[in-house]
């Protein structure tokens, strides 16, 4: 039996990553498992794929925070564990839940592969940690005025889950309700490549953008006074919208984007369908402007 070296793996250490062994198999994977999902390493001291695996795959259990749990089995020590899950090359991960195993892969894999692999099983215990109460709760802020207080919660969360698409869009949203654009354009650059075009994000950069317009907006009345001298001018039109927009009038700026995309679709390579897709994106999907709003554009879109 090979004893291990100073290459050898760490032990690990702490609640969420253990070293398990026959004797304390059952207890830290079968019975841990009744509790929490339980993913189990089969590595050696001289498996040199397994000096990868494990360090990729400790570092995503971590990041789940008790979510899941990881038990380390080498196999040169416990030999009939590994004869009785019929792992037959290393690095084999089991994953245990309910006592039973639901899953497996051999090999090294991408940390693509591993992300979700740990994701999956995090989400089987039907605990986020809290982080769905945190997420209500900065809302329910920022819909009371308090977007200083949402904006430190919802960088807390995406702190504590980097990937947290909603915790980023309600930061950047919360930054916009405090005026703080500079601050909402730098969140937004943080955002991580995985969440960046997911749903509550882009809503979020739909709403920045809005509110870049609304800083130059002109006079509202003066370029309603344009577009009535010249119903024709498009630019006028689009000048128009987002003034109304910046106003508050959502609707009527709506209405006046409809009615330049029927005028001229083409326009500027499609400027008001751009705007009112814009518009819509920063509303929510279930908004019945946004409803009402793409039924009319449809409907001049296949006419």
């Amino acid at each position: 039996m090979l004893t291990l070296g100073s290459d050898t793996p760490a032990p690990a250490t702490g609640d969420f990553i253990k070293d398990v062994t026959e004797a304390t198999f059952m207890d830290e994977v079968v019975q841990k498992s009744m509790e929490v999902p339980v993913i189990v390493d089969f590595w050696a001291p001289w498996c040199g794929p397994c000096k990868t695996l494990g360090p990729q795959l400790e570092a995503e259990v971590a990041r789940h925070k008790g979510r899941v749990v990881m038990a380390k089995v080498n196999v040169d020590e416990n030999q009939m564990i590994a004869s009785q899950l019929k792992v037959q090359s290393i690095p084999t991960v089991f994953a245990f839940f309910q006592g039973q195993p639901v899953d497996a892969f051999q090999g090294a894999v991408p940390q693509s592969q591993i992300k979700s692999f740990v994701d999956k099983l995090a989400a089987m215990s039907g605990d986020d940690g809290g982080l769905g109460e945190a997420l209500a709760a900065a809302e329910a802020m920022l819909e009371e005025g308090a977007a200083a207080d949402a904006a430190e919660t919802f960088a807390a969360i995406a702190a504590e889950e980097t990937e947290n698409a909603e915790a980023w869009g309600g930061l950047i949203r919360a930054h916009l309700a405090a005026g703080d654009k500079a601050a909402a354009i730098s969140a937004l650059g943080q955002v991580p490549d995985a969440v960046a075009t997911s749903g509550p994000v882009e809503a979020a950069r739909a709403q920045l953008q809005l509110a870049q317009q609304a800083a130059n907006a002109g006079p509202l009345a003066d370029l309603q006074a344009k577009v009535d001298a010249d119903p024709a001018d498009q630019q006028a039109r689009l000048d128009y919208a987002q003034a109304l927009h910046a106003s508050g009038d959502v609707e009527q700026a709506i209405e006046v984007l409809l009615d330049s995309f029927r005028r001229d679709r083409e326009w500027n390579d499609g400027a008001a369908r751009a705007q009112l897709f814009t518009i819509f994106d920063s509303l929510k999907p279930n908004d019945p402007l946004v409803q009402k709003g793409r039924r009319k554009l449809s409907s001049m879109i296949f006419a």
